[in-house]
């Protein structure tokens, strides 16, 4: 029982970080890497679903947001927004390699939802991102790099 209770930790973190909540998934995945007991693709594919269905549910949130721009509570302004919006079409959906960055990272998900990035190729690029990111985090924990 002990290690489906780490794995829906870790799954707790690696989702509520990939949200706007601040949380921090690494330092659950590196405790349970360094403890050891838990099957190392066990561990990176649970991190990673985790935290690509929070990014999910940032783009989720994303294509609702035109309509919930204009009302008063809105934590973010309509120049902020926009200019999220100029700095996505710059890049475009390459940028979502870089969904796995702190601070930027998950603005990116919220504003591809909003642009209407199609979810396959959401999906893609952000597993990419975050499924790469916990494997080199691994590797470094476990001395492999």
């Amino acid at each position: 029982m002990f290690d489906l209770t780490a794995y829906l930790g870790l799954f707790g973190a690696a989702f509520a970080a990939a949200t706007l909540v601040p949380a921090q998934s690494e330092a659950v995945l590196v405790g349970l890497l360094l403890h050891g007991g838990y099957s190392l693709t066990g561990l990176l594919a649970v991190a990673t679903l985790g935290n690509v269905l929070g990014s999910l549910v940032n783009w989720l949130l994303g294509r609702s947001i035109e309509r919930l721009r204009n009302k008063r509570w809105f934590p973010v302004s309509a120049q902020q927004l926009e200019r999220a919006q100029r700095r996505y079409h710059r890049f475009g959906r390459w940028s979502l390699l870089l969904s796995w960055v702190p601070i930027i990272g998950d603005p990116l998900t919220v504003v591809a939802g909003t642009l209407r990035e199609p979810l396959w190729s959401f999906l893609l690029l952000v597993t990419l991102a975050k499924g790469g990111r916990y494997v080199l985090l691994a590797s470094v924990t476990l001395g492999w790099l």
